[in-house]
């Protein structure tokens, strides 16, 4: 009995730790004879997550927040890809929709696995409902708009719905757009589309997707910008967006902290400084960067990160 409970305080220190890759010696103090069947085959255990985790993504659970962490753009695409169509369906059976929200950037090529097997043939797409975390206050046709690049990367290659794609008002002012956006995402919150949430009434969206700039900027909220503040408004709007163009509508800080999922996605090494900042954040009461203060008030943070983009968090270690 006593051998069993000590295998198995083995295998729960192994799942736990494995991502930090701990030598192999800092484990057989547990193992007092190896020439027990179990022991035996603790030791071939801990010799198979040695070896695995060089090659496979390292993956980190905090108290608030989940770092996802992939060798290659590949390997992170295709969880990415796993990761909302396990969200769409946990949404859809609960509430018969899934409403998501996008960002720009790099963000949408890494969605690109969605539109291939098996998601392309298994994902519900026709209660899916599209909108924006940010736009720029361009043409949709303009090489600038998110629109334009996630319709040409994305959205034209699976059968959404297109009245359940939602985006901003192009023809008007940066500020009208951003008031006809929070506008149509009330009405869509009425009509349960998107859920509400239970301690504001902000809008819960069941997953936000956002990228990460080198500055630690998310959707368009910059360091050090009055967007930040902003805690009335649902949608808010920059004329003044110290990366072109200026004019910008962006979610606020509250409808972000206020969806069921928020997933933050980040690769290169251009980003790793501001990647540090937000995650290890030393001090969570003042985060030196936008991205810091990204934590949902009761849903769910990940991180999804290639290698470069992690290599400056603390704790954590990569086998070449």
């Amino acid at each position: 009995m006593m051998m069993m409970m000590m295998m198995i305080l083995i295998y729960i220190y192994i799942l736990y730790n494995y991502f930090v890759l701990i030598p192999i010696f800092h484990l057989l103090q547990f193992l007092p004879s190896l020439c027990h069947p179990f022991s035996v085959f603790s030791l071939l255990l801990l010799l198979l997550c040695q070896t695995c985790a060089g090659s496979m993504a390292l993956s980190g659970v905090s108290k608030d927040r989940e770092l996802r962490i992939h060798e290659s753009l590949d390997e992170l695409s295709t969880d990415l890809a796993d990761y909302i169509a396990e969200i769409s369906e946990a949404a859809v059976k609960e509430r018969g929709v899934f409403a998501m929200a996008l960002s720009g950037g790099s963000l949408i090529g890494l969605m690109g696995k969605l539109c291939e097997a098996p998601f392309n043939k298994t994902v519900d797409w026709a209660k899916w409902y599209i909108f924006w975390a940010d736009e720029r206050v361009v043409a949709k046709n303009h090489v600038d708009s998110n629109y334009k690049l996630a319709k040409d990367r994305f959205l034209s290659k699976v059968p959404i719905i297109p009245s359940h794609v939602h985006s901003i008002n192009d023809s008007v002012s940066a500020e009208e757009a951003a008031d006809e956006y929070e506008f149509v995402i009330r009405q869509l919150v009425k009509s349960r589309v998107i859920s509400v949430s239970d301690i504001s009434d902000c809008p819960k969206f069941d997953l936000i997707l956002l990228g990460m700039g080198s500055d630690g900027h998310v959707a368009s909220l910059f360091p050090n910008h009055s967007a930040l503040e902003e805690k009335d408004e649902w949608v808010t709007y920059l004329t003044d967006s110290p990366k072109p163009p200026p004019e910008r509508i962006t979610f606020t800080l509250p409808v972000i902290n206020s969806a069921s999922n928020v997933a933050v996605v980040v690769t290169g090494e251009s980003k790793a400084e501001a990647a540090h900042l937000a995650v290890d954040g030393v001090d969570p009461d003042f985060p030196s960067v936008p991205a810091g203060i990204v934590q949902p008030l009761k849903g769910n943070l990940a991180w999804f990160m290639d290698k470069p983009a992690a290599s400056k968090l603390n704790g954590f270690q990569f086998s070449e």
